[in-house]
C-alpha cells in the first residue's frame, strides 16, 4: 500500500488553490466545506469563484502563481492548465516540506485526494491510488446510493446522546454497549422511514427517560 490513509483537520488553516478553472473551483469548494481559509490564486477565475472572492469567502490573487505564494500555507493545490507550472508549485511545495497535490498528477504529489461520500459527519473516501480514477468515481457513486441522508441524521443522534451521556457522568467504557444495541436494532433504518415511535419506544428501552428523539435533535 503506497498511500497512507488520513483525514486532515483543515479548519481555520491558510490553503493556497492555483488555477480559477472547473477543477480549480471544485478544491476551492471542498477546502471551504471543510473550514479552511482559502487563496486563490489565478489570472482568471470561474463565475463562483468570482462570487466567493466578491463575499469575502476567499482571497483572489488576480495574478500568476509565485513561488513565495506558499509562504504560511499549510498546503496547496495546483490546477492550472499548465503542465510545467504545475510541476513547478510542486517542487516548490516539496522544498518546503508542504503538502501539495496537483490535479491528475499523482507523480508529483505527496497526497492525493480520494473520491468522497458525504453524509453529515459521515465521510467515506475511496482511493485507487491514483490508478484508475473512473472506477473510484463508479464506486463513489454505488455506495452514494446505499448511504442515504439518513445516516447523517443518524450521527447527529449519535454525537447528542454520547454528549448527554457524558454529562450525566457516565463512564465512556459504558458507552460501547450502549451504541451497539441501538445499531443492531435498526435505527438507521426507523430514521429513514421516519418511524419516531419506534424511535422513541428504542430510545426509551435502552437510554431511559429523557432521550426523546424530537428533544434530541433540536440540541444537535
Amino acid at each position: 500500500m503506497r498511500y497512507y490513509p488520513v483525514n486532515l483537520d483543515i479548519l481555520n488553516r491558510k490553503c493556497l488553490v492555483a488555477g480559477g478553472g472547473s477543477v480549480g473551483t471544485r478544491k476551492v469548494l471542498t477546502l471551504l466545506d471543510c473550514g479552511a481559509i482559502v487563496t486563490l490564486v489565478s489570472p482568471d477565475a470561474s463565475e463562483k469563484l468570482l462570487e466567493l472572492a466578491g463575499n469575502g469567502s476567499i482571497r483572489w490573487e488576480k495574478r500568476s502563481y509565485l513561488a513565495s505564494d506558499l509562504d504560511t500555507m499549510f498546503l496547496v493545490i495546483g490546477a492550472t492548465d499548465d503542465e510545467e507550472l504545475n510541476r513547478r508549485i510542486s517542487a516548490d511545495a516539496e522544498k518546503l516540506n508542504m503538502l501539495c497535490n496537483i490535479a491528475d498528477r499523482p507523480d508529483v504529489c505527496n497526497f492525493i485526494l480520494p473520491s468522497i461520500v458525504n453524509r453529515g459527519d459521515l465521510v467515506i473516501s475511496i482511493s485507487t491510488s491514483g490508478k484508475s480514477p473512473a472506477f473510484a468515481k463508479k464506486l463513489r457513486k454505488d455506495l452514494e446510493k446505499q448511504f442515504g441522508v439518513e445516516y447523517a441524521e443518524f450521527l447527529r443522534l449519535m454525537g447528542v446522546i454520547r454528549e448527554k451521556l457524558l454529562s450525566e457522568k457516565h463512564e465512556p467504557e459504558a458507552h460501547k454497549h450502549i451504541f451497539e444495541r441501538l445499531i443492531s436494532n435498526d435505527l438507521v433504518e426507523m430514521i429513514k422511514n421516519n418511524r419516531k415511535e419506534d424511535i422513541n419506544s428504542l430510545l426509551f428501552d435502552i437510554l431511559g427517560q429523557g432521550y426523546e428523539f424530537e428533544n434530541l435533535m433540536g440540541k444537535a
